[in-house]
Formats: C-alpha cells, sequence, structure tokens
C-alpha cells in the first residue's frame, strides 16, 4: 500500500510506502503506475557518503520528471520549482527521504533536483520519464544566495561538475 500526498507546488507529489517486515527481512512497493500517470523508461541509481551535495540539476531543454527513492541511507532531498508558467515557479521544497522512513517523490519535468547524503552510505535510484540528454543537461549551484537554502551540514563535499554550476539569476536570465 502507498500513500500519496501533494504538496503546496503544483504536481510535486510526495509517497509514502508501506513496509511488510518479518523474520526474512522486509518487502516494500515503491511506485504503482495508476498512482502517478507517468512511464519511466530509464533507470538510474547514484552511490554518494556521507556530507556528498549533488545538484541543482536539471535538463534545460529535454526534461526529466523523477521519481526518487532511497533504498539505503538517507538524504535531505530539495526541489525548486523552475517551471515558467507555473504559479510556484521559483519556489523551493525540501524533505528527509530514507529507507526507515519509506518516503520518496516525484518531481515533475522543470523542476531543478539535489540532495545532501546525511548517512555513511546512500544508495538514490531515480525512475525518470525521459531518457539523459547531456547537451540539455545545466545545473545551479547549491549554495546560491537567492535560493537560500538550510543544507544540514556545514562542509559539503561537491563535485568538480557541480563546483561549475551557474548562479540562480544566471539561469533565469538564459530562460
Amino acid at each position: 500500500m502507498i500513500k500519496v500526498s501533494q504538496k503546496k507546488i503544483e504536481n510535486l507529489v510526495i509517497l509514502k510506502s508501506k513496509t511488510y517486515q518479518d523474520k526474512r527481512g522486509y518487502f516494500r512497493e515503491l511506485f504503482k503506475e495508476t498512482l502517478i500517470k507517468k512511464r519511466f523508461p530509464f533507470q538510474v541509481m547514484s552511490f554518494s557518503k556521507k556530507n556528498v551535495i549533488r545538484g541543482l540539476h536539471l535538463q534545460k531543454t529535454k526534461s526529466q520528471g523523477k521519481f526518487v527513492t532511497v533504498i539505503k541511507g538517507k538524504i535531505f532531498d530539495v526541489v525548486v520549482d523552475l517551471r515558467k508558467n507555473s504559479k510556484t515557479f521559483g519556489k523551493k521544497f525540501s524533505i528527509i527521504l530514507s529507507d526507515k522512513n519509506a518516503k520518496s517523490i516525484f518531481i515533475p519535468a522543470g523542476f531543478a533536483h539535489g540532495f545532501c547524503s546525511l548517512e555513511k552510505e546512500n544508495f538514490v535510484i531515480y525512475s525518470c520519464t525521459n531518457y539523459r540528454d547531456k547537451l540539455s543537461e545545466i545545473g545551479i549551484k547549491y549554495n546560491d544566495k537567492i535560493l537560500d537554502i538550510k543544507w544540514p551540514i556545514k562542509n559539503p563535499i561537491i563535485s568538480i561538475k557541480d563546483k561549475k554550476n551557474i548562479s540562480y539569476s544566471e539561469f533565469i536570465e538564459s530562460i
């Protein structure tokens, strides 16, 4: 059984799965197409050590909706609505996703997405509504002053690629 709740940002959906546990381990449903009427032809997985921040990532022309779930560990997950005609354009939302709380998030196409890994080992699965298009990828600085995201750590580990991300203002000027 999966409980679905929508947040104040249009089309952003949080899913809470029920865990069926016994002496062998557990079983958990992650996704039902009938709950979010999307197809996910492309799946990827990431592994992150503690204190890694990934993002904020998005695709400018070939946007992907993403269903994000943590199969081991815990992350502070952040999204920013960058859909030009959205009533919530520029609004951000954050949530803790973990294997223990059994929460997942559906992020519509047109959002920037990033997360901070909070445990020693963090395995995240992304089911995407579109294939990756490297030429369409862009990133916004995780620590952009305008976005003012309250990350739960002080000294994050950032990839070389993410260190080159642009500011929120530069992104706005480019659309």
